[in-house]
């Protein structure tokens, strides 16, 4: 596991918070695989400052091979009250810390270090690599990305997303997508207050309507008991408008969200969220005609619904050297992939309940051998 460790390390110094560029890393990640034969993809977003990449090492004539998938950004620290240094890794004990440790930079280390095994051997299938960026702001690079990878890789036969799992195989996560609500109000002096329309009240109207839907698909909409939470949820996460305590605010923004199963379609679901926005406009329109409330889905990604009869699974399973399988309550790219019609499904280390997203994050001595070993079966099976 030295060379895990070794990379690990390198990778944990690159600040990749999503706000900031990532070329550094992908230029490190790149020059590696370049370096082991890998043919390398460099496939950068619009501005420039971000990239992700494609890499196949193999031939490709010989079958799609395997495919495992990363992202390189990390979640912000600011706020956060870390006791060690979030940008270099530090070990105590059986624990190692920083910034991406479990979420995801251990699993893109272990995916490298086979990188370097793989190209000391004859492979009878292609190796496959997919590392994106701006996963961690709603998988926004992968969908820029995911149109090129048939053209420069090929499609693989499996893919393997390797998201926080605690290395247990899981075939499910919800879709989701944000919105925003822009409430139009009227300005006025509060000192008259009751002859304008506070947008602010408008807003908190529309929320009342979405906790009512909310109530109602928990009550009435599909369930997953593989789920914790088993139903599709609605969640505002920002309200906010108005500018002095004396003014009437005129505009009100709404920032939420739904995430939901397979079985409950995105398209109904925004369609009642555009109806619930409309009947409370509706409401306030006799006496205040420009009451209104836009609604803009500015994101979203797909969800992971694979059967547990699907072929993949005992594949995984497997690799993976367990017995059961899980659905996560986060989302990942995974979706992107099946859409392509990849059987595909999430394992990877770490816990992101334990540890994802939170101060002096770790990764485990433990998860990461277990998943060094699971790269080591993939390689016997690339070999054939």
């Amino acid at each position: 596991m030295t060379q895990t460790l070794d990379i690990l390390d390198r990778l944990i110094g690159f600040n990749t918070i999503s706000a900031n560029s990532n070329l550094d890393i992908i230029a490190y990640i790149e020059e590696f695989l370049c370096a082991r034969g890998f043919e390398v993809t460099h496939v950068p977003d619009e501005t420039g400052q971000k990239a992700g990449l494609y890499a196949v090492l193999g031939p490709a004539a010989n079958g799609a091979g395997v495919m495992l998938s990363a992202h390189t950004d990390v979640v912000p620290v600011a706020g956060q009250d870390w006791s060690k240094d979030p940008f270099k890794l530090t070990r105590e004990g059986g624990r190692l810390y920083g910034r991406g440790t479990t979420d995801m930079k251990g699993y893109v280390a272990s995916v490298m270090a086979l990188a370097d095994r793989a190209s000391k051997t004859q492979l009878n299938e292609p190796l496959k690599i997919a590392f994106s960026y701006d996963e961690e702001v709603g998988c926004v690079g992968i969908k820029k990305m995911i149109d090129r990878l048939e053209s420069s890789i090929g499609l693989p036969r499996v893919c393997f997303v390797g998201e926080p799992t605690e290395m247990q195989v899981a075939i499910g996560h919800k879709g989701k997508a944000a919105l925003r609500a822009t409430c139009h109000g009227q300005a006025g002096h509060s000192a008259l207050a009751p002859q304008f329309l506070n947008a602010l009240h408008l807003a908190t109207d529309f929320v009342g309507e979405l906790r009512d839907f909310q109530a109602d698909l928990a009550r009435n909409g599909a369930h997953d008991a593989a789920y914790g939470v088993p139903y599709s949820t609605i969640h505002v996460g920002k309200l906010s408008g108005g500018t002095a305590l004396n003014i009437v605010p005129d505009t009100a923004i709404i920032d939420f969200e739904y995430r939901h199963l397979a079985a409950d379609k995105p398209a109904d679901i925004l369609a009642r969220v555009m109806e619930a926005a409309e009947r409370v406009s509706c409401q306030r329109q006799a006496a205040f005609p420009d009451a209104k409330i836009d609604v803009e889905q500015y994101n979203d990604y797909p969800g992971l619904d694979v059967a547990a009869e699907a072929a993949i699974v005992p594949y995984a399973q497997k690799l993976a050297q367990t017995n059961s399988v899980t659905k996560v309550a986060f989302g990942t790219e995974a979706g992107y992939f099946d859409g392509l019609g990849i059987p595909t499904v999430v394992c990877g280390p770490g816990s992101m309940e334990g540890q994802g997203h939170k101060p002096d994050e770790y990764i485990t001595l433990e998860q990461l051998n277990v998943c060094d070993a699971m790269m080591d079966r993939i390689l016997q099976d690339l070999k054939g």
